[in-house]
């Protein structure tokens, strides 16, 4: 009998950790209606600002300009869209009247697996739909398609919350119903995937509130993260560095020497430990800025100067 009270216990609490977070969520958490050329789309978009920003997805708003944002108490708004990234999947709206207050954002790099998530949208044009589960995953990699390439969202988030069609572009907390994540992506059953909220997608919101876009500086490397042996990660002080798998043929990263193996350590001092610590460095200030990079090649020690282009490929 102690047992099942201890159960039912647990199940409250978690219940009461559920319906806090939906009750605080809910009225943040639009349904988004987009008309373009190509025809009508639906999704989620989550508040970002006190003055009236929503934030979604890139895909979500596609080539479309306008939309129509319906909150759970009725209000509708007509929002524009004023900025937009496909490279991380997000995108700004500004809406023509007053709306809800924003949630609190919290910081994805603070995340742990197993941790409880609390995702929130409107799946299959059900508003105002919620769904619970766990952190399944950290730093998952989500390809993207440009106009003319394939690019890949680094560290993104798995959850195993149910998220259907409709979800994208709502909202992912924690247990304090802070968002930590954009949901973006439905893997298979039982993995969904979110746009983590953290210092990168900060200065991308940023700059899509200010600027309207993203400018990137361009190396032309694809890498992977892999361990450094123990006499290596004792002597740089770090476990991890970033394999290169492919150097673009013409690339700055090409022209300036490096090649496919070589283990890349730092960027202008800076350790390198995961892909999102090299693609914090690859914003505005770092295009055609001279630019040091250490790496390892054959268990010795490279320094190559490279002149990052600006990516123009979206």
């Amino acid at each position: 009998m102690a047992e099942e009270t201890a159960g039912d216990d647990v199940l409250d609490a978690y219940s009461r950790v559920v319906s806090g977070v939906a009750e605080h969520l809910i009225p943040r958490v639009a349904s988004l209606r987009i008309a373009s050329r190509r025809g009508d789309s639906s999704g989620s978009a989550v508040v970002l600002t006190d003055d009236g920003h929503l934030l979604t997805n890139a895909h979500v708003v596609g080539g479309g300009e306008q939309a129509t944002a319906e909150f759970a108490d009725g209000t509708a708004a007509q929002a524009r869209v004023i900025g937009v990234d496909r490279l991380s999947d997000l995108a700004v709206l500004r809406s023509d009247r007053e709306i809800p207050d924003p949630p609190e954002y919290g910081d994805a790099d603070q995340l742990k697996v197993g941790n409880l998530v609390v995702a929130v949208g409107n799946p299959l044009g059900l508003a105002g739909s919620v769904t619970a589960g766990v952190i399944s995953a950290l730093g998952r990699s989500l390809p993207v398609r440009t106009p003319n390439a394939t690019r890949m969202i680094e560290d993104v988030i798995q959850t195993d919350a149910a998220l259907n069609p409709g979800n994208s572009g709502g909202a992912l907390a924690d247990g304090n119903g802070r968002v930590i994540g954009i949901n973006t992506a439905v893997a298979g059953i039982g993995l969904g995937l979110a746009v983590p909220m953290n210092q990168t997608t900060r200065r991308i919101i940023y700059s899509l509130l200010h600027d309207g876009r993203v400018r990137r500086a361009y190396l032309g490397l694809v890498t992977t993260p892999a361990p450094l042996r123990p006499q290596l990660a004792e002597r740089f002080d770090q476990r991890t560095a970033l394999r290169v798998v492919e150097v673009i043929a013409g690339s700055p990263a090409a022209q300036a020497g490096l090649r496919q193996g070589d283990l890349v350590l730092a960027v202008d001092g800076a350790p390198l430990r995961d892909a999102q610590s090299l693609q914090r460095l690859l914003f505005e200030d770092a295009i055609s800025r001279r630019t040091e990079i250490t790496a390892i090649r054959n268990g010795a020690l490279v320094d190559v100067v490279a002149l990052p282009a600006e990516l123009t490929d979206r």
